[in-house]
Formats: structure tokens, sequence, C-alpha cells
């Protein structure tokens, strides 16, 4: 069930950014919710691979360089998607990683687990 509010509210927060950046762009509410499967699966598989292939850097930059790899598994999503989901860039892939990773959190906690705790 869990897993399930979070398919739906990252398919929000997909749909949010979309509403405020001309540079990042989904077709509708059912290419949100695929995108947010898919970026589930890309988060489960190839998320841990990257992260210890790049430890190093994440180390040194003090875990800012994971906003990269949010960024990465964004693209990734992207491609796998086709056209109904573009990102045009690595900067605007940063900056959506980033807002992806502030508004699934707040949504979270303001939102979901009040709700969940009843």
């Amino acid at each position: 069930m869990n897993w399930l509010i979070q398919l739906l509210v990252h398919a929000v927060v997909l749909l949010i950014i979309a509403n405020f950046f001309q540079g990042f762009e989904i077709d509708g509410f059912t290419t949100a919710l695929l995108a947010s499967f898919i970026l589930s699966v890309v988060n489960l598989i190839v998320k841990p691979i990257i992260i210890v292939l790049t430890l190093p850097v994440t180390v040194i930059t003090l875990g800012l360089f994971l906003f990269v790899i949010n960024a990465l598994t964004l693209l990734i999503t992207s491609v796998v998607m086709g056209s109904s989901f573009v990102i045009d860039g690595v900067g605007m892939a940063i900056v959506a990683a980033i807002i992806f990773a502030i508004l699934s959190a707040l949504i979270h906690s303001f939102i979901v687990d009040p709700i969940t705790k009843k």
C-alpha cells in the first residue's frame, strides 16, 4: 500500500514540476504514473550500482552528488518513456531532481504521514 501511495505522490510531483518548467514536459497523469513506476524500477535496479561506482565523488561532495545521480535516474526514465516524457538537458534534470526531492518530502511529511497514521 505504501508503494502505491508513493507512486501516486511521485506522479503528482512530476506533474507539478512539468507545469512550472518548460524544459520538463510530461503528457498527462497516466504518463506521469507510468513514469513514476519506471522511475521506481530504475531507482531499485540502476541507482544502487551508480551510487557504488561514484562513492568517492559522493563522499568528497558530502552527498551533494546524489542530486546528480537522481538527475541521471530521471534522464534514464525520460529515455525509456520517449516523447511522452521529455527533459531538456542535464541542468534541467538536476533542477528537477532537487525540486522532486523537496516536494516529495513535503507532501509525505505534511499530507501522507498524518493520513496514514490515523
